[in-house]
């Protein structure tokens, strides 16, 4: 008796389904992320260990790198147009017009650091010729032209009537007479309340913040 013959039937898969959608996720991602912009000046904080998140909107930041230089950031991305009015009422404050028109190239949360005199070239400047230039650093050491305290007072006249914070980022290898000077130009502005902004590391185990956040997981 004949035995019969099993039909034979290809083992190869269509692929190409599983590649368009493979492409459709890829592509989702790519549109969908944020990466985050590297620091035009790099700042090493110290680490510790905080139960807070740094803001990232109506709040501005005072920043000190490793060669003492104070840069001054903005942080509205609720309303970039405070941000381009803290820039003008700052340089009002010290005799400079700066306009929305030389305000072309602002970001929210730009860094910076040039003196007032400096300010408008340093801002007519793209965006990529920016990131090249090694800025001066906000003129703080002498009080009687710290100009940090017009950032200070024109950031407070923008944000009149609303919550606004204070931030403090310091190199580790910053000095002191540049803290010094960047808290005499926020008491000059009647301002004692900032926060410091630090590289978070874990809690330790068993304490109260850690067992704080095992609940929020």
């Amino acid at each position: 008796m004949a035995k019969a013959k099993i039909q034979k039937k290809s083992t190869d898969t269509d692929m190409t389904p599983f590649v368009d959608v493979a492409f459709l996720i890829l592509s989702f991602f790519i549109m969908a992320t944020k990466f985050k912009p590297v620091e035009p000046v790099p700042i090493e904080t110290p680490n510790s260990v905080a139960s807070q998140t740094m803001p990232d909107n109506n709040a501005v930041m005072m920043s000190i790198d490793k060669d003492n230089k104070v840069y001054f950031s903005i942080m509205s991305k609720s309303d970039v147009q405070k941000g381009k009015d803290i820039i003008k009422e700052a340089a009002k404050r010290a005799g400079v017009t700066i306009s929305d028109g030389d305000l072309t190239h602002y970001s929210d949360g730009m860094m910076m650091g040039m003196p007032f005199n400096k300010l408008k070239s340093f801002l007519a400047l793209s965006p990529a010729d920016q990131a090249k230039v090694k800025q001066d650093g906000i003129p703080v050491m002498d009080s009687a032209t710290n100009e940090l305290v017009n950032w200070i007072g024109a950031a407070k006249y923008v944000f009149a009537g609303e919550t606004l914070k204070y931030l403090v980022k310091g190199d580790n290898s910053s000095k002191y007479p540049a803290f010094n000077a960047l808290i005499e130009a926020m008491k000059r502005n009647d301002e004692q309340k900032y926060n410091l902004v630090t590289m978070p590391t874990e809690a330790p185990t068993g304490s109260e913040l850690y067992l704080d956040r095992l609940k929020q997981k």
